[in-house]
């Protein structure tokens, strides 16, 4: 049996008891442990466990928000247990959990993981934001109707999220014919990472609620490489930054995810960064919600 910690508190961020109950907490992070459609290098599995046990020797203070994101409370979930041979179930998991979060009134943070994940999460969240917007940070477009029999694999997560939900993609820097095509056909936005970024250009094409997937391959490799298939020429850390926290100052964000985490062992660099950019991006979204003392 694996051990989830060697010493208590294992939690994100590694809370003390009195932040972390679930009726206190506003945000309610869920760990999905899953990478069965994966293509190229596994371990996302891993991810999750990885970005936890990084969270637990952050500092909470946030120098730049001048306060600890941690004081609105973050209640970790248990690990959810995926379905062992049918991608389509697990989703379906995902989306009863997300759902079940978002009755509760949290706010929901999703751990990957591989990307298939991100449709049950938005398919729970579009049932109770209609005006919603999904924006991918991410080096591939993940637009393919179907690969290696699933349509509902890592490959084809926002082709399935683009039936049924508005999306914008940043950060693109690799598609597949079919893909090129079918983006071009139905006119989806798609930023691509050689593009000039200009985070409030990339904002105004958000409707007022934004449910932001984070695939971690949309940094540049030389600073994640622990992820399952790595592009070239990747955004870095305040590229990135400086997108979320206009999104969270502009728009209702309503939930994120972090995934496609692949965990290399000796190099816990890419699991810290991950920790530090779902810590980073709550601050920026809990700012302006903290009632003034």
């Amino acid at each position: 049996m694996r051990l989830l910690h060697s010493l208590p508190p294992y939690n994100f961020v590694g809370l003390e008891p009195e932040l972390t109950s679930f009726e206190k907490a506003r945000v309610v992070v869920l760990p999905v442990p899953y990478d069965s459609t994966v293509c190229y290098r596994t371990g996302a599995r891993n991810g999750p466990h990885a970005i936890i046990n990084a969270s637990r020797n952050m500092e909470l203070y946030d120098e730049e928000l001048g306060f600890e994101p941690a004081s609105v409370g973050i209640h970790t979930l248990d690990e959810l247990e995926p379905s062992r041979d049918s991608p389509r179930e697990t989703i379906k998991r995902v989306e009863s959990a997300v759902a079940e979060i978002l009755e509760k009134k949290k706010f929901p943070l999703m751990l990957g993981g591989e990307h298939s994940i991100s449709v049950g999460a938005v398919r729970a969240v579009s049932k109770l934001y209609k005006d919603l917007t999904v924006l991918q940070l991410d080096a591939h477009s993940d637009l393919r109707d179907e690969f290696e029999g699933t349509k509902f694999g890592h490959t084809s997560v926002m082709r399935r999220i683009s039936e049924f939900c508005d999306t914008v993609q940043v950060g693109i820097r690799s598609m597949c014919a079919e893909e090129a095509e079918f983006a071009k056909k139905k006119k989806l936005k798609l930023f691509h990472a050689r593009d000039s970024l200009k985070p409030k250009f990339i904002v105004s094409s958000l409707k007022r609620n934004v449910y932001v997937t984070i695939d971690l391959d949309v940094f540049d490799p030389s600073e994640v490489p622990a992820v399952g298939t790595p592009e070239p020429g990747g955004l870095h850390w305040y590229d990135v930054l400086a997108i979320l926290k206009e999104v969270a100052s502009s728009r209702n964000v309503v939930g994120f995810d972090v995934v496609e985490l692949c965990p290399i062992d000796g190099d816990i660099t890419s699991d810290f960064l991950a920790a530090r950019l779902a810590y980073k991006f709550l601050g920026y979204i809990f700012k302006n919600r903290i009632p003034k003392q």
